[in-house]
């Protein structure tokens, strides 16, 4: 009797256990809305997986991938030279997988009189040589250009920095905020600001502005004709080959899926695959 009792248990433990796991998401602030958005439709198909989400910035998931304590990286942007040595000394391979296209979107407040800028009127704004709006275009008010940059932990801020500054450092008196969505907020409370977000993230709070006359759509990033497109990856950790089965195979076919495309373009980004 005690026998059966232990095996019935036993039983109930590895049936718990079986039915649990867990995934721990990390990285980039542009896919977190998209990320949410997955976790939402396959936590009710699979109510037994349990689903962390941080989105501190690109760089933070990678880390983080390297020290094992996430399972996915979310990252817009590729690896850094630095990054891909580190993979090389530990023996390590990240697989990148392209869910999805971005464009970077140049903001302004709605009562700003601009609708275009350069991308050269830009990196002027972004290194500090143009300090006021009338510098830009005589038209606009001679006033304080107050310019808002994601911080260093950001692939946005890499991707904006390799393309618009090209090699150039940020100009110091440039606010660095953690938040996309804090961006759009100070845009949308300062008549005076600019900043850069992903294009998921434009509201009516604030007025996208054409870059070099292209305004950021789905036919002009993924033509590149518009000058600030970039891929958007989930990397995994492949070290020991790539996951048959568990959350973390699971979470990459929704994702890659017909209806995790098609929500990644509800979110307001541009699907990497067609059904």
């Amino acid at each position: 009797m005690k026998k059966r009792s232990l095996l019935l248990i036993l039983a109930l433990c590895f049936t718990v256990l079986g039915f649990t796991a867990s995934l721990v998401i990390k990285g980039s602030n542009t896919i977190f809305p998209i990320a949410q958005v997955w976790i939402e439709h396959l936590s009710a198909l699979k109510p037994e997986l349990e689903i962390t989400l941080e989105g501190a910035g690109s760089s933070t998931g990678i880390s983080a991938l390297f020290s094992g304590t996430c399972d996915i990286a979310n990252s817009s942007r590729w690896l850094k030279t630095g990054e891909i040595e580190k993979m090389a000394t530990e023996k390590k391979y990240f697989m990148p997988v392209i869910v999805g296209y971005d464009g970077i979107a140049l903001i302004v407040n709605k009562e700003l009189g601009i609708d275009s800028i350069s991308i050269d009127n830009l990196k002027a704004i972004y290194t500090g040589k143009a300090k006021t709006w009338n510098q830009i275009d005589p038209n606009l008010p001679k006033q304080a250009i107050m310019a808002y940059s994601r911080n260093t932990a950001s692939g946005t801020f890499e991707i904006f920095s390799e393309k618009v500054l090209g090699g150039e450092k940020m100009s110091p008196q440039i606010r660095l905020i953690e938040s996309t969505q804090l961006e759009i907020e100070s845009v949308g409370r300062n008549p005076y600001a600019i900043a850069y977000v992903g294009i998921g993230y434009v509201t009516e709070q604030v007025k996208a502005l054409t870059v070099e006359g292209v305004l950021p759509s789905r036919e002009t990033i993924l033509s590149s004709a518009y000058p600030i497109s970039r891929p958007l990856y989930l990397f995994i950790d492949v070290t020991k080959g790539f996951p048959g089965t568990g959350p973390v195979r699971d979470y990459l076919l929704f994702a890659l899926s017909k209806t995790g495309q098609e929500l990644l373009e509800e979110a307001g980004y541009i699907a990497a695959y067609g059904f």
